[in-house]
């Protein structure tokens, strides 16, 4: 028997009803070919596989990968990979598999310890499509880490995470999930999300600039915006950019909303480039 590995942050989702959340929040048709990341023991899975085109799951646990290989190995629409998600370049991963198209939908239950760097590989094929980007990623977080992710401008969990996913695709809470619907149960509840990526021309005209931008932006919370870019623009012509767009000289990062940032972004870019 299989047990969880705690040095891997591996807690198995037990319950019925989450399980059918996930499935149900994916939306999936028998065209859909799924990315499952860290398939665990199959329950998602099995669920997938009768819906979807096809199911390529990437697992780094070999024991894990012997369990599915003797439950699924022979189903045909099923294709497991053992890896590290991290590692593996997601534009070739089905080179040497040309009976499976490339995914175009994500669901997962991701691993609590790696949720940050599994969510900035997913949202770097919407700023960076090769060739396209996921058409929807359903993914269970821990609850704190949903909160960021839909968090509302001005509210305390409102921050540069809010942003960064927001610019890029629509966050939608689906679902709450108790610690206890888990094996073994994590010291935290979480939560099922849906991210559905945004159409090009929304987007900044230079993200990684944003993306700089704002975490300079978020470095201080408790200081004016004006203050934590001073070190980019000279205060005054900050000041001045920021009445321009309409924007309260004495906001804070967390005052603004997505698409505010975006505009900052974009004329600061122009006061930049012309110095």
């Amino acid at each position: 028997m299989v047990k969880p590995r705690r040095a891997l942050a591996q807690h198995w989702l037990k319950n019925e009803k989450a399980l059918n959340q996930i499935v149900t929040a994916a939306a999936i048709t028998t065209h859909d070919r799924i990315l499952e990341i860290g398939p665990g023991t199959g329950v998602l899975t099995r669920r997938l596989l009768p819906l979807a085109e096809s199911v390529v799951a990437v697992e780094i646990d070999s024991d894990l990968c012997e369990l599915l290989a003797k439950k699924l190995g022979n189903t045909e629409n099923f294709l497991l990979l053992q890896g590290d998600f991290l590692e593996i370049d997601l534009p070739t991963l089905l080179t040497p598999f040309p009976n499976f198209r490339s995914p175009n939908k994500v669901v997962a239950n991701i691993p609590y310890n790696i949720t940050g760097p599994i969510l900035e590989k997913l949202l770097g094929t919407i700023a960076n499509p090769n060739p396209q980007p996921f058409d929807s990623i359903v993914l269970l977080v821990q609850k704190e880490v949903a909160d960021r992710l839909y968090a509302k401008p001005g509210s305390k969990t409102f921050g540069a995470l809010s942003v960064r996913v927001q610019y890029l695709a629509e966050c939608e809470f689906i679902y709450h999930v108790s610690a206890k619907s888990f094996y073994p149960p994590p010291k935290v509840d979480s939560a099922v999300v849906r991210l559905r990526p945004r159409q090009l021309q929304s987007l900044p005209l230079n993200p990684q600039h944003l993306e700089t931008l704002v975490q300079i932006g978020f470095g201080a919370k408790r200081k004016m915006l004006r203050n934590n870019l001073k070190a980019i623009v000279e205060r005054d012509r900050l000041t001045e950019l920021l009445e321009n767009l309409e924007i309260n000289p004495q906001a804070r990062a967390e005052d603004l909303s997505v698409n505010q940032w975006i505009s900052l972004s974009n004329q600061l870019e122009a006061v930049l480039a012309t110095n």
